[in-house]
Formats: C-alpha cells, structure tokens, sequence
C-alpha cells in the first residue's frame, strides 16, 4: 500500500512564501511522476507542477515562475516551494503519485494521493 503523507502549509501573508512536502511510502519512489494540486470548494482539482524521477519537471503556466517543484529520492520526498503568493492561492493543496512515471498535468494519471493541506494567504 502506498501513502503519501503531506506537511506544510498554513496561514501567511500575501507576498510571503511557503513550502510543502509530501513523503512517499514504498521503495519505488524513485520511479513515479509526482505533481502537486489544489482544490477551492466547489471547483475541479487544479493541476500545479509535476515532476518524473529523472527530475523533469511541468508547470502550469499559472504559477510558473513562483511555485518550484523538486524531489530527494533518497528520502521518498517532493517538495513544492511556494513565493510571492497571493490571496487567490488560497486553497487545499494535495500531492498525487503516479506509478507508470508519467510528468502529467492531467488529474486521471494520479494513482495515489496525500491527504491535503490547506494554505491561507491574507491579503
């Protein structure tokens, strides 16, 4: 069984920087594409970043530039470094795993997922 289990998050203030992790369980770590969502009540899981174990990475246009995404594979680790974030970044972030290795964008290619973590960003 595969968990993900996140940490991170909170409240900060607009213009203020955060970051996220999420450790993965299992010793195939190495192989599977890792991205990062959020949700706001009422709307889709949006797709953020994402990352293959060679460490490529994919970003959304909407946060290229602030939001980076990495992994340490020795400690079954992804991150996602948040900066310059502003009220309209308030949302509950969720990182998913995906087995096949794939750096995706697209909701459907996630086998696992963390629990979710809210960030607040106070205007």
């Amino acid at each position: 069984q595969v968990q993900l289990v996140q940490s991170g998050g909170g409240l900060v203030q607009a213009g203020g920087s955060l970051r996220l992790s999420c450790v993965v369980s299992g010793r195939s770590f190495s192989r599977y594409g890792m991205g990062w969502f959020r949700q706001v009540p009422g709307s889709d899981r949006e797709f953020l970043a994402a990352t293959g174990g060679n460490g490529g990475t994919y970003y959304d246009h909407s946060v290229e530039g602030r939001f980076t995404i990495s992994r340490d594979n020795a400690k079954s680790t992804v991150y996602l470094e948040m900066k310059n974030l502003k009220p309209e970044d308030t949302a509950v972030y969720y990182c998913g795993a995906d087995q096949d290795g794939n750096i995706s964008g697209r909701l459907e290619s996630y086998d696992y997922w963390g629990q979710g973590t809210q960030v607040t960003v106070s205007s």
